[in-house]
């Protein structure tokens, strides 16, 4: 019987070690994740380092200064520094005039209006590049998750992303900042 009595002394140790081991988790669990997040993070970097200069044509590998004094501010931000304009804020998003995109800072054909389409999120939209040729894809982890960033293959500038939800005959939608494109008008054809 004498073993069934609990020992108040020796319950307040048991409560004390088990908070110890709580705490000791929780930091276990804290440090590992800090440790994840740091190496993906420092993976997602150099990734997208090595991604540009894979691509780009020798002779659009300009310093920072060279593409600065080409670009404005803005178009810098996105083109150089992988930056995203704001939805519904940029030139493109709403046209509905033919002719073609191109990459504003080397102006390599991106993209036909005639596969632009409305797809709701505020930039243009597109369901295939005019070649898969001019456009160079990498990963991204800006966001904490594996984005597909859409390149120029010329220059290597940041155009935007391809998600695998647009519509057919591609499935793709390639979701451009218009900050990073230059729209030329079709020329008119004479009767």
């Amino acid at each position: 019987m004498a073993c069934l009595i609990l020992n108040p002394e020796r319950l307040r140790g048991v409560r004390v070690r088990e908070a110890n081991n709580i705490k000791h988790m929780k930091y276990l669990f804290f440090s590992l994740s800090l440790l994840l997040l740091t190496a993906c993070t420092a993976g997602a970097q150099s990734d997208k380092k090595s991604t540009a200069k894979q691509i780009a044509d020798p002779e659009w590998q300009l310093s920072p200064e060279q593409w600065k004094e080409r670009l404005n501010e803005m178009e810098y931000y996105v083109l150089r520094e992988k930056g995203t304009e704001r939805a519904f804020t940029g030139e493109y998003w709403d046209n509905k005039k033919e002719g073609t995109y191109v990459c504003r800072a080397c102006e390599l054909p991106l993209f036909d209006s005639a596969t632009k389409y409305k797809s709701g999120t505020g930039w243009p939209s597109f369901w295939k590049p005019i070649t898969e040729d001019n456009i160079a894809t990498g990963t991204d982890y800006d966001l904490g998750y594996a984005r597909s960033e859409v390149l120029c293959a010329r220059c290597g500038g940041h155009l935007g992303h391809v998600f695998p939800d647009g519509p057919e005959p591609t499935g793709q939608r390639y979701c451009m900042n218009s900050v990073s494109l230059t729209f030329k008008p079709a020329e008119k054809k004479e009767e």
